[in-house]
């Protein structure tokens, strides 16, 4: 695949604030000792359906100010994932049995993982993580955990050499299986914040 289609794709998906999805999801990895895991895991592959609503800043080099955003997030098992950006404007990305579809108003475009392979590990880790699937998450991240199930910090950094391209790690701090915030440092320098409020 040519460079500028690898481009192309990376930048609708930071449109569309994607990798900030991305790095939602996987919130319930820890690489704390094998009791610890597997509670959180456990009650991750637990749920069927989850929502939450999200605001989130993207500090970019090109903007005096960060771009903020906000809307509902929404996952079905096993791989159905959602982020609707309803401010500042309304925009979608679903992933579903391995197609990613983006949408801006009424312009749409749909784009098969299998073709992206720069996108597919970060998404695989999203699909991975709320299935609960342990081994398939360890070869995606290198996993640095603190604290405890109640109170914990995580931080993901990207094995795989196309996702390690554009992101260098993935913060996320929680309590059970709540995510509170996620922070997304990415290899230029730009960076994400996004603040979770899951709903029951």
């Amino acid at each position: 695949m040519s460079a500028p289609r690898q481009g192309a794709a990376l930048g609708a998906c930071r449109r569309t604030g994607l990798i900030a999805i991305a790095a939602f999801w996987p919130l319930l990895l820890a690489a704390a000792e094998p009791g610890e895991l597997d509670r959180l895991l456990g009650l991750l592959a637990q749920r069927q359906h989850g929502e939450a609503a999200f605001e989130q800043d993207q500090f970019l080099s090109v903007l005096t100010r960060p771009a903020h955003s906000s809307g509902l997030l929404t996952y079905d098992a096993p791989d159905h994932l959602e982020q609707h950006t309803l401010e500042p404007r309304a925009q979608s990305a679903v992933l579903d049995h391995g197609v990613l579809t983006l949408q801006v108003g009424t312009h749409q475009r749909r784009l098969a993982l299998r073709d992206y392979p720069q996108l597919a590990p970060l998404l695989e880790s999203v699909r991975a993580t709320l299935a609960g699937d342990r081994s398939a998450l360890e070869k995606l991240f290198a996993l640095d955990f603190q604290g405890d199930v109640d109170h914990w910090q995580l931080l993901l950094r990207p094995l795989d050499p196309s996702l390690a391209a554009a992101v260098t790690q993935v913060r996320l701090r929680g309590e059970r299986a709540a995510i509170l915030e996620v922070n997304v440092q990415q290899r230029d320098g730009d960076h994400s914040l996004m603040r979770i409020t899951p709903r029951e």
